[in-house]
């Protein structure tokens, strides 16, 4: 039980070189595959209104309710948590479900287009890809902690999840033209189908001993929840997650304000999305590099106070043609934050309750994006004509709403840079586990 880091070898460039390309591989699989992505959004809303005629309104709502299981993501990580199919503890998850999630878009591509069909294939397909993610989640922190480089997974997991975003906003026009609808899901099946092949794989510098090691422990499952809300740590990073993905003004507001106000084309709004999502990029790996140089209470700092006026300029826009152009900066200033908050999470999940936290995030992350563009949408409508410069003042106090909750994160757990150990976070380990036994 003392030994919380009991492979110093896996520190060597090799073996982290591996855990890179193995996160790497599995990331990019994940996102590319997951229902609950944009490529399906975009598909399936294009299937909606242009095969089976159905209004704006029916669109919304087929979003919103097969979002549901999103919503609720921490019970299939406190699932992941407490279960283990076959031994196989994630590896599992990603053997059964994503084969699983595969056989429902084979069966979405051969059954009839019809909105019943898509209801239940779409909800089928996110339920049981669910337990793939919280799996994938969870796995990610784990060995996060155990290897003390939840900053430098956090640069991966956010890199390679964000080219999915990226080819989605630019590729999916294309794919919805030029695919039918039964090829879409075949492709869609494929892509699970290859990621059940990824958890065939099991690396030494991932997997050795990494279940046995205390931040793996869980205890009985009312031990396990009395667990998870007597910690401390994953109150404000949860609650800095929801804040920082509240933005009122950067999704129908703006779409609306460019299209009905600057008078650009639609392309513009996709355009500016994929080169937001891109230029997260170059700010990321840059945190991939400072979170070993300094510890995580500086980075969330600088990260948040650099992104905090990240939407203003859209306020100073007078043409889709600026809104190209300042896309690029805007996203530049969101990486650090980005990147320093993942890394938080990571570092704040309970031992034993990787997934759970994890997927608390992940749904946390959906809500607050889905009730962001309502309220924005909102001021935009009652605040006219100058209701997206109310949308854009909301967001911006929103973020910086995240400042004083900074203040409340358990100084141990952001004292350190990573790859440093720290005594105080193996002593708490211990104790939480200790005191649960």
């Amino acid at each position: 039980m003392e030994h919380l880091n009991p492979r110093p070898e896996a520190g060597r460039s090799a073996n982290t070189y591996q855990v890179y390309l193995y996160f790497g591989g599995l990331t990019l699989f994940l996102y590319l595959a997951t229902p609950a992505g944009a490529l399906v959004d975009i598909a399936t809303s294009f299937m909606l209104k242009n095969q089976l005629h159905a209004s704006a309104e029916v669109v919304a709502r087929f979003r919103f309710i097969t979002a549901l299981p999103v919503f609720i993501a921490f019970i299939f990580g406190f699932i992941r948590d407490t279960w283990n199919p076959f031994g196989q503890r994630d590896r599992g998850y990603f053997l059964i479900f994503s084969p699983l999630t595969a056989a429902v878009f084979v069966w979405l591509a051969f059954g009839k287009l019809t909105l019943p069909n898509l209801y239940v294939g779409i909800l089928c397909a996110i339920l049981a890809f669910r337990l793939v993610t919280s799996a994938y989640q969870g796995l990610i922190s784990l060995v996060g902690q155990e290897r003390l480089m939840s900053g430098r997974l956090s640069t991966v997991w956010n890199v390679v999840s964000s080219l999915p975003a990226v080819a989605a906003a630019w590729g999916s026009g294309y794919v919805t033209e030029h695919l039918t609808a039964r090829q879409i899901f075949l492709l869609l099946a494929a892509l699970c189908l290859a990621l059940g092949l990824v958890g065939l794989w099991k690396p030494r510098s991932v997997f050795a001993g990494t279940y046995e090691n205390p931040r793996a422990s869980g205890t009985s499952l009312w031990g396990d929840i009395v667990r998870l809300f007597k910690h401390k740590a994953i109150y404000p990073a949860v609650l800095i997650c929801f804040l920082w993905n509240f933005g009122p003004g950067g999704a129908t507001p703006l779409q609306y304000y460019l299209t009905n106000e600057l008078h650009a084309s639609d392309a513009v709004y996709s355009n500016y999305n994929a080169i937001f999502a891109f230029s997260f990029i170059p700010t990321f790996l840059i945190y991939g590099l400072l979170c070993k140089k300094f510890p995580l209470r500086k980075l969330l700092w600088w990260g948040t106070l650099i992104g905090v006026p990240q939407m203003i300029p859209l306020v100073f826009i007078h043409s889709g043609y600026a809104a190209e152009i300042l896309a690029a900066p805007i996203g530049l200033m969101g990486g650090i934050a980005t990147a320093a908050y993942f890394d938080l999470a990571m570092r704040s999940c309970p031992p034993g309750l990787q997934g759970t936290l994890m997927m608390m995030v992940d749904g946390v992350f959906a809500l607050s994006a889905r009730g962001s563009d309502v309220l924005g949408t909102w001021i935009y409508d009652v605040g006219k004509p100058h209701g997206f410069l109310y949308c854009v003042i909301a967001t911006t106090l929103v973020y910086a709403a995240i400042l004083p909750l900074i203040l409340l994160i358990p100084k141990h757990i952001i004292a350190t840079a990573d790859g440093v150990e720290n005594p105080a976070v193996t002593e708490e380990v211990l104790a939480e586990i200790g005191e649960a036994s």
